[in-house]
């Protein structure tokens, strides 16, 4: 009876920390170099496909559509034969561009470290 005390709050209850929300959008092999790759410009997704010539059509297309669903990437579908496809990234995507730049300048100072 005692153990009652120690249950987990219900789930309405919990507070989500925030390091994990963040981790959850930027989560997948891809996502962090394809942000990156959206901070210089729009791109189209064969444009996408040519910058990172190891990823599948397929894990391309799940990484980009996830980045969408969370609201980082903006994907303009063009009414053209062929149908031209662009992603951009969304104002949320745009405010992650001063992190990246923190996590490449974090990657510089130990990089240098691990070298001496």
């Amino acid at each position: 009876m005692a153990r009652a005390f120690f249950s987990d709050p219900p789930e309405e209850h919990k507070e989500v920390c925030p390091v994990t929300q963040t981790q959850d959008i930027i989560a997948g092999k891809w996502k962090i170099i394809l942000l990156w790759h959206l901070s210089i410009k729009t791109r189209r997704f064969n444009e996408l496909q040519r910058l990172l010539p190891t990823i599948s059509k397929g894990i391309l297309t799940r990484q980009l559509r996830e980045l969408e669903k969370d609201n980082m990437v903006h994907r303009e579908v063009y009414k053209e034969v062929p149908p031209k496809v662009e992603y951009s990234l969304t104002p949320l995507g745009q405010s992650f561009i001063p992190i990246l730049y923190s996590m490449g300048e974090w990657s510089k100072k130990h990089l240098k470290r691990q070298s001496k």
